[in-house]
């Protein structure tokens, strides 16, 4: 009888453990939010148009690190344009394929 009790004692030990684990687990969507107050709701998709490349921006303004070098006709999906002449979204083609981050977009050409 006493190893049952014990027993019973880990199996409820485990389940307030990881039940804890799982209250206070970030969200997925918490994880994967984009810095845009609105949306498309879709990407918009666009080319990059440039004779040197432009900088895929951790922020919207050249004072943001660079994540990358895009070139000539690499593809854009822009999820929003919440910073004036910045536009955030994905990359979809070239060397940055599927890096997140911001583009100028007098860069960008639907």
């Amino acid at each position: 009888m006493r190893i049952a009790t014990r027993i019973a004692a880990v199996a409820a030990s485990a389940a307030v453990i990881l039940g804890g684990a799982v209250v206070t687990a970030p969200t997925a969507s918490a994880a994967t939010a984009k810095p845009c107050a609105t949306e498309y709701g879709k990407p918009f998709p666009h080319k990059v148009k440039t004779k040197n490349g432009v900088h895929l921006r951790s922020g919207p303004g050249t004072k943001y690190t660079s994540k990358g070098l895009l070139r000539n006709g690499v593809k854009f999906n822009a999820w929003c344009y919440p910073e004036g002449k910045w536009s955030y979204g994905r990359v979809k083609s070239g060397p940055n394929n599927g890096k997140w981050g911001w583009v100028n977009i007098d860069y960008l050409r639907a």
